[in-house]
């Protein structure tokens, strides 16, 4: 709550401070401050998602349902310059945990090149890099919660070029490979690779991030990317999220994606697939259980969604994770239908979903949710 408060006065205060120099501030687009001698800028922004979910327990003599109404997600961000327009800072924090997600500097060192240093997303699936607050359903996919590489703290280096109308970007990472404010030392570190190639040119607005054809691209648009990280000695039991590990082996993450729109019409899929490179993948104990073990396997998301002229949406999403069976983790499938009601495009909207899913050994089950979500 401390950090809380600091922040949020923090906020206050420039704000107060520098009422004069704001220079916009638009719903959706946050508080914009940029200094009169324009040596820096700052947005202030944030958002909530309310949520309400159900899971019926499809028993084979009855049926057991359970729910409950949160705070899925608060955030507060704050980002601009500094000294110059191609020195670019973000700052993100998580008011429900209480921690700092984004802590990052961008620097645009050439007309094609960026540097960036400090704590953000690694360049992994699409699903992951697209942000919770542009999501087509009311959260990402299973296959996100087991496979993604998400945050970690390092260097990235990106490009982009054009061939001909073909846009292609690269992007390489050093990471230290152990996630989320990790604090302590490492004896390995992440090696990331992504290359995205978009064979019809930009999407509108930067649409190959947020999900939804809320742009209706009048024309088709194409993003197919590929990701590669070696994760040296991994101390979680899914590289950079997961369980503590005392293994030590080292990890390999292959991911692949798409994402394809056209006048309402949107199309994702993601392939994700992670495999111990070099080490053991589990530990068993004395009675030839399994004591430790990394989250191996492969996964498969596919969604499709069209949205209406009214600004409503219908969307459908099938994810299968099917762990290595060494682990002796479930096979999981997935089958969503959801339903989104635009009112400011992702900063104004409800959405509601509904999930059957079937998992080895489990009883079947059925996941209702509704969520209201509205950024500043």
């Amino acid at each position: 709550m401390k950090s809380i408060k600091l922040l949020v006065m923090l906020m206050a205060m420039v704000t107060a401070s520098n009422a004069q120099n704001i220079v916009s501030s638009k719903f959706g687009k946050g508080i914009k401050i940029k200094a009169e001698d324009e040596s820096f800028s700052m947005k202030f922004s944030t958002r909530i998602q309310n949520r309400y979910e159900g899971a019926f327990d499809l028993g084979e003599t009855q049926t057991d349902y359970s729910d409950k109404i949160y705070l899925r997600r608060a955030r507060l961000k704050f980002d601009g310059y500094a000294f110059s327009p191609k020195l670019v800072y973000k700052i993100e924090f998580d008011a429900v945990n209480g921690f700092i997600l984004d802590a990052a500097v961008k620097w645009k060192i050439a007309p094609s090149f960026e540097l960036w240093a400090g704590q953000t997303k690694l360049p992994g699936n699409r699903e992951s890099v697209i942000s919770s607050q542009k999501l087509q359903f009311v959260d990402r996919s299973m296959l996100n919660s087991r496979f993604t590489l998400d945050r970690d703290k390092g260097v990235q280096l990106r490009h982009k070029m054009k061939v001909g109308k073909v846009l292609v970007r690269s992007i390489v990472a050093l990471s230290l490979g152990e996630g989320l404010n990790y604090k302590g030392s490492s004896n390995g570190h992440s090696y990331t690779g992504r290359v995205e190639v978009l064979p019809f040119g930009k999407f509108t607005n930067k649409g190959d991030y947020f999900a939804s054809d809320l742009s209706r691209e009048a024309k088709p648009k194409l993003a197919l990317a590929a990701t590669y990280e070696y994760n040296q000695k991994a101390q979680l039991s899914r590289g950079q999220k997961g369980s503590e590990i005392s293994l030590g082996s080292d990890l390999g993450n292959l991911q692949a994606d798409l994402m394809f729109k056209f006048n309402g019409i949107s199309i994702m899929g993601e392939y994700a697939y992670r495999t111990v490179v070099n080490g053991e993948t589990v530990s068993l104990n004395l009675l030839g259980d399994v004591d430790e073990s990394y989250f191996t396997g492969s996964a498969v998301n596919l969604s499709m969604g069209y949205l209406f002229k009214n600004n409503w949406e219908t969307a459908i999403r099938y994810t299968v994770i099917s762990p290595e069976s060494i682990t002796r983790e479930s096979d999981i499938t997935e089958y969503t239908f959801g339903i989104s009601r635009y009112v400011v495009g992702h900063n104004l909207k409800v959405q509601g979903d509904i999930t059957y899913r079937q998992m080895a050994g489990e009883n079947d089950s059925v996941l209702p949710r509704l969520q209201f979500e509205v950024s500043f």
